[in-house]
């Protein structure tokens, strides 16, 4: 009768969340505000939001001009971010407790590791968010090289952790996971070389088209 005693006289929970729903919600404030943004920008400041240190048009404007120059959509983008910052900070703490029960003893620490490294993501994107090209070039140019970094070994590390450190064999929907960890993965880390050589295209050639990062509108002062 001990069990069914505990069981009676626990503390109840006031709300009951799923996760998944919890996991749309954080997902889309990101997202949405950087939807916002970018719709914001080319109806309502195309010109001065695709400006580029070399006076060539382009079609869209950069990432980092669209969501920290001008307002409301700094704002906007600012606000999710700052929205979303604690539930992915408990999500980590959730995957750092989950890697120690699901993962073999010798590999635990690269469990650790790697939710340190996605704890560190999260804030170096809080600081390039708060702090754009314009208000604060060196921060914002650290957090940016430190979101990307981390970001990228998170993912390396969470997937091979999970592929050939668990303890035990993955059921169905954790290899349903594990190919959508390698999918991603790989889209992210394409979408990162890409932007990265059309960066340096850019700044090399000038060519009209080719999107460029904030940095280059350092010295662009809109009045």
């Amino acid at each position: 009768m001990l069990p069914l005693y505990e069981r009676l006289n626990a503390p109840k929970p006031v709300l009951r969340i799923p996760f998944g729903k919890v996991a749309a919600a954080v997902v889309s404030l990101p997202l949405g505000s950087f939807t916002f943004c970018v719709i914001w920008s080319l109806l309502f400041e195309f010109r001065r939001s695709t400006y580029t240190h070399c006076d060539v048009p382009n079609f869209l404007p950069s990432i980092s001009a669209a969501i920290g120059n001008y307002n409301p959509q700094r704002t906007v983008w600012r606000v999710a971010i700052c929205l979303h910052l604690p539930a992915r900070l408990a999500v980590a703490k959730i995957y750092w407790k989950y890697y120690q029960t699901a993962i073999r003893k010798n590999r635990r620490i690269l469990g650790t590791v790697a939710c340190l490294l996605n704890v560190i993501e999260n804030f170096a994107l809080l600081s390039l968010s708060l702090w754009t090209s314009s208000d604060n070039y060196k921060i914002h140019r650290n957090s940016f090289v430190a979101f990307i970094l981390c970001s990228e070994l998170y993912m390396l590390i969470s997937y091979f952790l999970n592929k050939n450190g668990r303890r035990g064999p993955l059921i169905p929907i954790e290899e349903k996971a594990l190919k959508y960890k390698r999918n991603l993965f790989i889209t992210n880390l394409t979408a990162f070389l890409l932007a990265g050589y059309c960066f340096m295209r850019h700044n090399s050639r000038c060519e009209p088209g080719v999107q460029q990062k904030l940095k280059n509108l350092y010295t662009f002062r809109p009045v």
